[in-house]
This record gives C-alpha cells, sequence and structure tokens, in this order.
C-alpha cells in the first residue's frame, strides 16, 4: 500500500507541474474551451489575468508540497486538500463555461486520488 500511494503522490505532483510550468504555453485537449495556453484558459472562464499567477504559485507549492510528502509524510493531508480544493474549482470552471465532461477528466481524477490521499493520511 504505501508504494501504491507515493506512486499517486508522483503521478498527482509531477503532472500539476507538468500543467504550470512544462506545458502553461502549450495547447492541451483538456484546457477549457477553445483555449490554447492558461491565460486565455482564465480569460475564459471570466478570470482576472492576475488570478493565472496567484492560481499556479498555489498549484505548484501544492504540488511541490505532494512530492515532498514522499519523504515527509506529515505533509499529506496539507498537500492533498489544498490540491483537492483547486481541482474542485477546476470542475466548477468547466462547468461554467459549459465544457464537456471530457475536459473536466483530468481534474475529477485528480480530485480523486487527492481526496484518498487525505482519507487514508
Amino acid at each position: 500500500m504505501e508504494y501504491f500511494l507515493i506512486a499517486i503522490k508522483a503521478v498527482v505532483g509531477l503532472s500539476i507541474l507538468n500543467v504550470w510550468l512544462v506545458n502553461s504555453k502549450s495547447p492541451s485537449k483538456w484546457r477549457g474551451g477553445d483555449a490554447s495556453t492558461i491565460k486565455e484558459e482564465f480569460a475564459l472562464y471570466g478570470l482576472p489575468n492576475w488570478t493565472v499567477y496567484l492560481i499556479g504559485f498555489c498549484k505548484v507549492s501544492l504540488g511541490i508540497l505532494l512530492l515532498l510528502s514522499i519523504t515527509f509524510v506529515q505533509l499529506v493531508p496539507y498537500a492533498a486538500l489544498g490540491l483537492a480544493f483547486f481541482l474542485c474549482g477546476s470542475i466548477l470552471m468547466h462547468l461554467k463555461i459549459k465544457d464537456s465532461w471530457y475536459k473536466s477528466f483530468p481534474a475529477a481524477a485528480f480530485l480523486s486520488l487527492c481526496l484518498l490521499l487525505f482519507f487514508l493520511s
């Protein structure tokens, strides 16, 4: 079970870092509407430009905390619950612009994994 939880932390943490640090300016089939970058996606959601940086900072920080929780297990509940909060927001934004459920799949999957980590920590 321990290795399973480590794998979840690695997958979720690295995926968050990938989205926000590596592919933030790249198109993705998961982006809201027809946006090709994170900034365009947030504009479609009707959010001001500064929220990209605030939410990005929070998600990256929580992703790093989740990775650190592989060694420092006391960080798990904070990182997992924090990410769960932002992933709920991601799903709500997709619903707001009437995206197909398909586009919400990664957020819903990672939300489920974060909640699993939280409740098992």
